[in-house]
């Protein structure tokens, strides 16, 4: 029979130190299974993208049928059995971080959501949909953390929605400290929050796993070119104003017409289908469209030149896509439209690096849709290994902040969340097209 005294060690370890391993194992084994998520999820993306490629060099213009159909599947599908996973995932990280004060979340962090989100964004890159995985690899992270809470009865808060959300996005680029500066920037600006040892433990776990499965890679290969000093600064104003203003457009439009109010809300299927169309007809007329446009986008980090009509073929399919109702992120579509804008611009300075032109316009238009200045910073710096053009890229970075507040005053993805805050059950039921 025990001693008192070793009785009341007994409880005393239940009661304090119990609770904080079973934290720590949930947060671990959560940010684990975040990264094995993105590492899969990266390949299945790539795998998507590549039988695609086969369809369009055997049959053309299958896409012209393919396309619109499946996105019309999808948007139904997801309407009718999943509004939690529909567009990037990030506002739904986002909502779900406000809501889970009030003990609900409206299955914006299930598992039944992410695992729908993965599917449906697989679906839409087998058909050439604009879209991304990251965003969507946000969305199932907080979904398998908070799962990991649960499964060991651990409380679930924001910060816990926060860290599988970070630990996403760190995985899914293989940047760590990218995914450190957007829960800070992105995700918990949304509200009163301190961040919490969780995030930072989550987020380097998770960019661990990947990097330990794939090998060590850099997102965009390393490039080394810089424009020195003050030399620098005619192309980051440049690029910082054209890139901001239209990141800007991206995003007043996307707020614009993807409200609960406007008329693609009214006829959601006839929508899905004539952006279906309208991102099958760009595709078949420039073949550069497709996907996330990554070989497109490096090509031009390459300094090797695209099409003059490239950035804006893949804005107006990367709206498409995103106003479609189909599931997909906006942050790869996003890089490869900035490079396509800093390819565009960088004619204009004929002595320097196109490279480097390359890298600000891309910095430049991301930030204009996704408004973190920080966190683009981090990540393009992470994605290609360049230290040298920190400084140009913060100074772009600035100034397109600005400029695509005065087109845009409201940030992308925290009006989304707006639509969002309320229990997504409101939108069941609505599934008539009009």
């Amino acid at each position: 029979m025990a001693s008192p005294s070793r009785a009341r060690l007994h409880a005393a370890w239940r009661e304090r130190i119990g609770p904080v391993w079973k934290s720590r194992l949930a947060a671990g084994g959560g940010a684990v299974g975040v990264g094995l998520f993105a590492w899969a999820f990266a390949a299945a993306a790539d795998s998507a993208q590549s039988l695609f490629s086969r369809l369009v060099q055997t049959w053309p213009y299958a896409p012209l049928i393919v396309t619109p159909t499946v996105f019309v599947l999808l948007a139904w599908a997801t309407r009718r059995y999943v509004p939690a996973a529909k567009g990037s995932g990030i506002p739904q990280i986002i909502a779900a971080a406000r809501l889970v004060e009030n003990g609900r979340t409206g299955g914006l962090v299930a598992l039944r959501t992410g695992a729908f989100k993965t599917f449906a964004t697989l679906g839409a890159l087998l058909v050439g949909g604009s879209v991304g995985r990251e965003g969507p690899t946000v969305q199932v992270g907080a979904s398998i953390m908070v799962a990991a809470h649960r499964l060991l009865r651990v409380p679930v808060n924001a910060a816990v929605i926060i860290a599988g959300g970070a630990a996403g996005v760190a995985a899914a680029f293989n940047t760590p400290i990218a995914g450190v500066a957007f829960a800070l920037e992105e995700l918990a600006s949304a509200y009163e929050q301190r961040l919490t040892l969780l995030v930072m433990a989550a987020v380097v776990i998770a960019g661990l796993v990947p990097l330990s499965l794939a090998g060590d890679y850099v997102y965009f290969g390393v490039v080394s070119d810089a424009i020195p000093g003050l030399r620098a600064l005619p192309a980051a104003l440049v690029c910082g104003v054209v890139g901001g203003l239209a990141g800007g457009l991206f995003s007043r439009v996307s707020l614009l017409l993807l409200a609960p109010t406007s008329v693609l809300g009214r006829r959601p299927m006839l929508t899905a289908l004539i952006c279906g169309v309208v991102i099958a007809g760009i595709g078949v007329l420039t073949g550069l469209t497709w996907g996330t446009g990554y070989d497109a986008a490096k090509t031009l980090v390459e300094g090797q030149a695209q099409p003059l009509w490239f950035a804006p073929a893949k804005f107006v399919s990367t709206l498409a896509s995103s106003l479609s109702g189909a599931p997909g992120g906006v942050f790869a579509p996003s890089l490869s439209v900035g490079a396509g804008v800093g390819g565009l611009l960088a004619d204009l300075f004929p002595d320097e690096s196109r490279s480097a032109i390359v890298l600000l316009g891309m910095i430049a238009y991301f930030v204009g849709v996704v408004r973190a200045p920080l966190t683009a910073v981090v990540i393009i710096s992470e994605m290609t290994a360049n230290r040298q053009m920190i400084l140009p890229l913060f100074a772009a970075a600035v100034i397109a902040d600005v400029a695509a507040g005065l087109i845009c005053k409201q940030r992308l993805y925290h009006g989304l969340a707006a639509n969002l805050s309320r229990p997504p059950k409101a939108e069941i039921g609505q599934h008539s097209d009009g």
